[in-house]
């Protein structure tokens, strides 16, 4: 049971992370017209990928100024995320897995 609610934790990290690289990408071709807003569908997927990357992009935006224009939050972002599933979630699950098994 415990391996599971840890794979679908480490699902979920992995998914966030290609969610903060797409709305990166989505938002540079919204700068460059490549995308137009216009259009409902190119619109809502900016929103809902802005929704969802926004609460964990902006910490790192705060503390983070941009450098020459260019937000390097979502770098900084996705290094924490990387190393949190990779250092934090195996220690985690070595302390939880004894005690629900």
């Amino acid at each position: 049971m415990g391996s599971f609610i840890f794979s679908i934790i480490s699902s979920i990290l992995t998914l966030l992370v290609f969610a903060i690289i797409a709305s990166a990408v989505l938002s540079w071709l919204v700068a460059f017209n490549v995308v137009n807003l216009r259009n409902q569908f190119a619109y809502s997927v900016v929103r809902t990928l802005d929704a969802l990357t926004r609460p964990v992009l902006r910490p790192f935006q705060r503390m983070i100024p941009p450098l020459g224009g260019v937000d390097i939050s979502p770098i900084i972002a996705i290094i924490v995320i990387q190393a949190a599933q990779r250092f934090l979630l195996p220690w985690l699950h070595g302390l939880v897995y004894p005690l629900i098994g």
